[in-house]
This record gives C-alpha cells, structure tokens and sequence, in this order.
C-alpha cells in the first residue's frame, strides 16, 4: 500500500480566523512509484466537535438553527436545523468541547457523552475532523436558555423534535448539514443499545 509522502514547499498563505495553506506535493502511487508534483491548497480549519443531545423517553432530539454565510451564498436559505457544534481549541479535550458547547447553545448540562465517531468533512480540501458525540438527556438538564455566548454575536435558535420527525426533515432536505446527517443515522442505528 502507499504510504510515502513528499512535500516539496508549504507556505501559509492567508491567515485569519481560518487559515490556507499552500503546499506542492508527491505522494506514493498503487505502483509503487512517485506522483508528479502538484500543488495544493489546504483550508486549515483545525478539529471541531459536535453533539447530539437526545431524550430517550420522549424519542426526542436537540437541534439548533442558525444563520450560515456560506450556504445562504449556494442556495439562498442560510438558516441550517444542526448538532450543536463548536470549533476545539487547545487545552481542551473533544469531550470537554461537547460538554461547554452544549450548555453555551443550547442549555443543556451533559451528563454523559458517548464518542459516535471522528471523521473529516472533506478531506479533498480541509483538514478539520469532526468529532461527533451523543449524549443522552432528560428536561431537567436543561439549566439555562441557551442561545450562545451572552456578549457575543451568535444568534440560535433551540429546539427538540421528535427522532421521526428530524429523520423527516433530513429525507426532505429540511436538514442539509452533514454532521447533523451523520449524527441522527448513528442515533437511528444504536438506539436499542444507547
């Protein structure tokens, strides 16, 4: 199998909020021999963690809604049904993300959390993994609105639908996020075991 890599130059070469990086690389062919070199971007997202938040006595599950750029600009509707998600920044563990993020948009204190799986959203360009938890929850964890960072510029909106219906919502196109995809099929298939 493949596994050697060249990489001839990497130079950062926007660095903002999020970071690009360009870079010229060979890699290993099936054959055994080098590829060309060819040059490379990567969007530098760094890892990201989500969770879904679930009622197993209502089969419910927690979503929030809010506004997103990026998919407003491809089909005009910008406002996107997800997990709740947050980006991980260092000191932190996933699991500690999930827990903050959690009660920041959404309320909810997390009890338990069970790592569903760790994937990249698209390897092709971007380097972030996801790592995507559920976490299972009763009414009585949700301690405060939720909604965001007070002082900050999120706006989102919480709400609990029932598993039927959020898979619903993902047949129809009412939930196009991936991560949020992702999330309610593993939900689906261990349920009987969570």
């Amino acid at each position: 199998m493949p596994r050697r890599v060249k990489v001839s130059s990497k130079t950062r070469v926007f660095d903002g909020y999020f970071k690009i990086d360009s870079a010229v690389v060979s890699h290993e062919r099936y054959d055994g021999t080098m590829s060309a070199l060819a040059p490379r971007l990567v969007f530098e997202r760094g890892d990201s963690v989500a969770v879904l938040p679930y009622d197993r006595q209502r089969r419910e599950v927690v979503l929030v809604e809010q506004f997103r750029f990026p998919a407003y600009l491809r089909d005009g509707h910008g406002w996107l049904w997800e997990i709740i998600a947050g980006i991980q920044d260092e000191g932190r563990s996933p699991e500690e993300v999930a827990r903050a993020e959690a009660l920041e948009e959404a309320g909810y204190r997390l009890e338990t959390v069970r790592l569903a799986m760790t994937a990249y959203s698209s390897p092709g360009g971007s380097s972030e993994r996801l790592h995507i938890y559920v976490a299972p929850v009763r009414p009585e964890q949700r301690v405060q609105p939720g909604g965001g960072l007070a002082g900050s510029d999120e706006d989102i909106l919480v709400r609990s639908f029932g598993l039927d219906e959020a898979l619903q919502m993902v047949a129809d196109g009412r939930i196009v996020d991936a991560k949020t995809i992702l999330a309610l099929q593993y939900l689906v298939l261990h349920w009987d075991e969570l």
